[in-house]
């Protein structure tokens, strides 16, 4: 998946908005990040993680534990190319649903 492509998916979901933070490009839901992209360092991106399915993923090529970000709840990828789109996808919408689901039941309720 291209970067173009990644970003309208990205801002699909409801009520993601886009934003720059320390140089990255950032997906949010009521400004709490969900995914994070250094698109100046070829596209490596961070998504939070179920932290059951953290050793999975991270004993993976092109996925490790995300720098400066909650340990074994945050994975860093090294491009859009290490999962294929289906997964990529699947696993950027269950970042957004951990974030979602650490915010009041009441804003909850505006994206369910």
């Amino acid at each position: 998946m291209d970067i173009e492509s990644f970003r309208e998916y990205c801002l699909s979901l409801p009520g993601t908005t886009e934003g720059m933070k320390w140089d990255h490009l950032c997906f949010m839901i009521e400004e709490k990040i969900y995914v994070i992209i250094a698109i100046e360092e070829g596209s490596s991106f961070s998504i939070k993680c179920n932290p059951d399915d953290f050793d999975a993923l991270t004993a993976r090529d092109g996925i490790a534990q995300a720098y400066h970000l909650a340990k074994r709840q945050w994975v860093q990828f090294q491009n859009l190319d290490v999962l294929n789109d289906k997964e990529l996808k699947s696993r950027v919408a269950d970042s957004r649903a951990l974030v979602l689901a650490k915010l009041p039941k009441k804003v909850q309720a505006k994206y369910l």
